[in-house]
């Protein structure tokens, strides 16, 4: 079946924000915890929410003023750290010509997701846009993804979600979608994707691969 809904995570899938991440939380950590935490525990928490990482690494009351200090930071430096992911606007706009329904889901609040669609120019391609604003559950629960398809109007069954990490594969997979795990972005860790809930049904090295899948 074609895959008429076509559905994108937006931090390291869509945009790369990878290193605004990273020098967000080592700024949190130093600040905090007095040094730097490995790449690898902050790679691991890409995808989840904010609050839901934060809680891990700063007990109680502390998650709150972590949290803040971390956008704090984003809010002055996002500008000299994030991209968009070569290939990906060409595959965007591949997309819309063939007339394919684009969705975006992500685990960001929506004020900075909006500020960073529109200052890259990306927010007419997505007919739909959730964030974790617009969900009570997150992923890998299959909310936001069957909320997205609710609104535009689709089904799990003609939809494929791509994303960088075990959660947006979980989300869609847990929807009853096709999964696509991009790896465009960063290193993954394997072990985390042994579950059957996390393994992917396809996996991309570059965005125009997708094509041969939709």
């Amino acid at each position: 079946m074609r895959k008429k809904f076509v559905v994108f995570d937006f931090d390291g899938t869509v945009l790369d924000t990878n290193q605004l991440i990273i020098n967000s939380w080592q700024y949190t950590f130093r600040k905090y915890h007095g040094y730097e935490h490995s790449e690898r525990e902050i790679l691991d928490t890409f995808g989840e929410t904010l609050y839901d990482s934060m809680k891990e690494f700063f007990p109680g009351d502390t998650a709150d003023m972590a949290i803040e200090s971390y956008r704090d930071y984003q809010l002055k430096s996002w500008k000299e750290d994030i991209s968009v992911f070569p290939g990906v606007e060409d595959l965007l706009e591949t997309l819309k010509e063939r007339e394919h329904s684009l969705l975006l889901v992500t685990s960001r609040l929506k004020p900075t997701t909006m500020e960073y669609l529109e200052y890259f120019g990306l927010r007419d391609y997505f007919d739909v846009v959730i964030t974790s604003n617009d969900t009570k559950a997150h992923k890998p629960d299959p909310e936001p993804l069957l909320t997205a398809l609710d609104k535009a109007g689709g089904r799990p069954e003609n939809s494929i979600m791509l994303g960088d990490t075990r959660f947006d594969i979980g989300c869609a997979n847990n929807a009853g979608a096709e999964s696509v795990l991009v790896q465009w972005s960063h290193p993954v860790d394997e072990t985390k994707l042994k579950a059957p809930e996390f393994t992917p049904d396809y996996r991309l090295s570059r965005p125009e691969d997708l094509m041969a899948l939709v």
